[in-house]
């Protein structure tokens, strides 16, 4: 680890082979499990959880109250807004045990998913995607989609910011353009 150290409420549990980035924080009451992974610079409001061998990439923020199970990953810079929900098997039940059916989740960078969202397992979000508050993912969302609802339906685009993208694609903030591909927007340079 290099760079500034990562600051830990005196409340939160660390495993003691957990990683923790350079310059994250950790705030109160948060559990980040053994073998987890948690890169630099990523912020944990109150309460978040962290399941054994998570990979969360940099720059990641995690509101109040997410947990990030077994078998969900975030690429760098993904925001989980709070309470937002992961799932990691398709069909639980309370008395079967069904670790081995975790199903791989996938964040891609950038990414931002709404407070209160739930995401079902084995699904891929793509690069700066943005996922409404509330809505209940249960397929793979392109890259650059603003997905709403229940379940959740393409709305829009978004650009690299966040900002919403008329018919032009035409970012209103930094004056990106973009066009429509089969994997959902690229930026043009």
């Amino acid at each position: 680890m290099s760079g500034a150290a990562p600051i830990v409420h005196p409340s939160a549990i660390i495993a003691a082979d957990a990683e923790i980035g350079a310059g994250s924080k950790i705030w109160q009451f948060c559990h980040v499990m053994a073998k987890a992974r948690l890169g630099a610079r990523c912020v944990l409001g109150q309460n978040v959880m962290v399941g054994p061998g998570v990979v969360i990439g940099d720059g990641c923020k995690l509101q109040n109250n997410v947990s990030i199970y077994t078998g969900v990953t975030l690429e760098d810079e993904v925001f989980c807004g709070p309470s937002c929900v992961f799932t990691n098997v398709l069909t639980p039940r309370a008395f079967i045990e069904r670790k081995s059916e975790f199903l791989p989740t996938l964040v891609r960078r950038g990414a931002t998913i709404g407070a209160n969202a739930t995401i079902i397992c084995g699904v891929t979000i793509g690069c700066y995607a943005m996922v409404g508050a509330g809505a209940v993912v249960t397929r793979d969302v392109k890259d650059f989609a603003l997905v709403i609802g229940n379940p959740a339906r393409h709305k829009g685009w978004v650009s690299r910011t966040g900002e919403v993208l008329g018919p032009d694609l035409l970012c209103p903030r930094t004056g990106e353009r973009y066009r429509e591909t089969d994997h959902g927007l690229v930026a043009l340079v």
